[in-house]
């Protein structure tokens, strides 16, 4: 049951976050959208290096000079991953025009939650490999630790929930649809997580591999979307008063209870 909590801690930061709609008035105004986008990017950066990266390493200590090997590689692997789906997926952003990916008729409102859920998918998988880890023996990944990333991710999916649901508004869908929507974009986080906690039970031997994969997939995240959409126009040191606020947060949250 612990475990179920920990895998659900992080969609229901993105659904109480996606509620932003029925209380905020207008738009999400792009000072607070800039500060946002750069407390997400600090969070899921400190996340990926302490609470996968450095446990990946700590896993393949057996292999003395080369125990880099499996963070390496799955590090560019997860890199490549999200490098390819977005290749292959139809998808808008939110600071831009143009569509991404294979040329699709899709509605602007679905091209925005599929661009969202590629964004969720990384996370989804970074829990699911930690309580992986958490699970399984001489991993060296606590309890308290996978529940610091959980509900790390969680902080930052909630103001997240109301990035993806406010500019909904603006292509002409209701406030109940624009949160179902929201809703709709993270539940991929729980998915994900069940399915990578599957896939490592089965094979342990890779579960450094998976941690670093997740690492590799969320920072391309950050680095690809969020920090370029936080640092657009004016007001871009806002995005780094964020990015440091998350960093610092997500740091403490993983040392303090990991």
């Amino acid at each position: 049951m612990n475990y179920l909590i920990g895998i659900l801690i992080p969609f229901a930061g993105t659904a109480l976050g996606a509620a932003g709609v029925f209380f905020l008035k207008n738009e999400m105004k792009p000072i607070v959208q800039k500060l946002l986008l750069g407390f997400a990017s600090g969070v899921m950066v400190a996340a990926s290096v302490w609470s996968l990266l450095m446990p990946s390493m700590n896993m393949a200590s057996s292999m003395g000079k080369f125990a880099f090997v499996p963070a390496a590689a799955g590090f560019l692997l997860g890199i490549l991953f999200l490098l390819l789906m977005d290749e292959l997926v139809p998808h808008l952003h939110l600071d831009q025009k143009e569509p991404e990916g294979p040329k699709k008729s899709l509605a602007k409102s679905t091209m925005l939650i599929l661009a969202v859920t590629l964004h969720n998918l990384p996370e989804g998988m970074a829990v699911g490999v930690v309580f992986a880890g958490a699970m399984s023996e001489n991993s060296g990944i606590t309890i308290a630790g996978a529940a610091a990333l959980s509900v790390g991710i969680a902080i930052q999916n909630f103001p997240e929930g109301a990035i993806i649901s406010m500019p909904l508004l603006s292509t002409g869908i209701g406030k109940g649809k624009a949160f179902l929507y929201g809703v709709l974009s993270g539940i991929v986080e729980p998915l994900g997580a069940v399915l990578t906690i599957i896939f490592a039970s089965h094979i342990v031997p890779v579960l450094p591999y998976l941690l670093s994969f997740a690492a590799g997939a969320m920072i391309y995240v950050v680095v690809e979307e969020l920090i370029p959409e936080s640092a657009q126009g004016s007001h871009s040191n806002l995005g780094t008063i964020g990015f440091a606020a998350g960093f610092v947060l997500m740091m403490v949250l993983d040392t303090a209870l990991g």
